[in-house]
């Protein structure tokens, strides 16, 4: 007995919460972060290894083929023998070999330096199966890895055409921000898809508004990287006058506040004026003048004359842009399916009805 109670004391418990000095919780976040730092580090060496070794089997076989010509059977071959030789290894495919023959051609220079050498083999893929150019390519891969994309999200940006919408919104940032001028363009889109919104082809701009707030993760999603969402009809009150923003916005990368005004018609020059007036009023009674850059102004119109909202930008000061949407909207046949306002009518007034006869049938069973 006394020496099990002798094998206890000698036991030594971990320190109880108690008896920590205030800093121990500091030191053990610290230490957690270095790990984790540290693995994500080696994951990410470990992959453009990966990536690097299959560029170098891609250029090999992409080199023996062009002198010697021949053809897929001795890829097939290649698969099958590499696989034997290295059973616990994936990756030695015949589809995968060809995938990194493909990539020896499509980047004929070592890519250990490139972006394209940080993402995941998945990712690469779909670079090489999806886009056709070497600027397409270039430019998904360096959003890819500096937005840590997914590869489904990679998937949805080819397919809406981001290459083709990123800063293409006509703006007068290059006068008003000239230092900044390309981050900033790089935070607007030309189109703003937004087919995830199901409006009638007549909507209202109250209607635009309350199905973009309704739809504010989706819709942040396509605002991109860094938008926080501050409100909407967002109040700003000068000499006792209202006026009221459609829909407010912060960017944590550039801390600047965003106003977005939206338009279901034609963009107008006045929209513009009142634009730069909602910035200025930002600026003055939102801003933090010592935190907070300068406040942005993004117009979004269901169209605009080019030639002129370039004349309108360019007589402000303020930093603005205008941009286009695209909404999906209920098509005829769509339209045609649902009920009418009198078909609603007549039904809930049979619910309403079938709800008073229940309510009837319960108080005579009960009496």
């Amino acid at each position: 007995m006394s020496s099990k109670n002798e094998s206890k004391s000698q036991t030594k418990l971990p320190a109880q919460a108690g008896a920590l000095p205030s800093w121990y919780g500091d030191l053990l976040s610290d230490i957690k972060q270095a790990v984790d730092s540290a693995r994500l580090r080696a994951q990410r060496a470990v992959n453009t290894e990966l990536v690097q070794m299959y560029w170098e089997i891609g250029r090999l076989i992409l080199e023996r083929q062009q002198a010697e010509g021949w053809g897929t059977k001795v890829v097939e071959r290649l698969a099958a023998d590499l696989r034997t030789t290295f059973p616990n290894q994936r990756g030695f495919s015949r589809r995968n070999l060809m995938y990194m023959q493909q990539m020896a051609r499509t980047w004929p220079e070592p890519i250990v330096q490139q972006p394209v050498a940080q993402l995941p083999w998945g990712h690469i893929t779909i670079l090489m199966s999806r886009l056709k150019t070497d600027a397409e390519r270039a430019f998904y891969a360096t959003e890819a890895v500096r937005e840590g994309w997914s590869r489904d999200r990679l998937q949805s940006c080819i397919a809406e055409e981001l290459f083709l919408r990123k800063g293409a919104a006509s703006s007068n940032f290059h006068a008003t921000l000239p230092e900044g001028a390309e981050t900033v363009e790089d935070i607007t889109k030309d189109p703003y898809r937004l087919d995830f919104l199901t409006l009638d082809e007549l909507h209202s701009e109250r209607e635009l508004e309350d199905a973009l707030v309704a739809q504010m993760i989706r819709f942040l999603t396509e605002l991109g990287v860094g938008f926080a969402f501050v409100g909407r009809q967002y109040p700003l009150v000068l000499d006792d006058r209202e006026y009221r923003i459609d829909l407010l916005f912060y960017h944590l990368k550039l801390r600047r506040y965003v106003v977005i005004e939206l338009k279901t018609r034609e963009a107008h020059p006045e929209h513009f004026g009142m634009l730069a007036f909602y910035a200025a009023a930002v600026d003055e009674l939102v801003r933090d003048p010592e935190r907070d850059e300068g406040t942005l102004g993004i117009l979004i119109c269901k169209h605009h004359n080019k030639a002129a909202s370039r004349l309108a930008l360019s007589t402000s000061n303020r930093p603005m842009a205008v941009s286009t949407y695209s909404a999906g909207s209920l098509t005829p046949e769509m339209r045609a399916l649902l009920p009418s306002e009198e078909e609603l009518s007549r039904v809930a007034a049979s619910v309403l009805g079938g709800e008073s006869a229940d309510h009837g049938d319960v108080q005579d069973a009960a009496s």
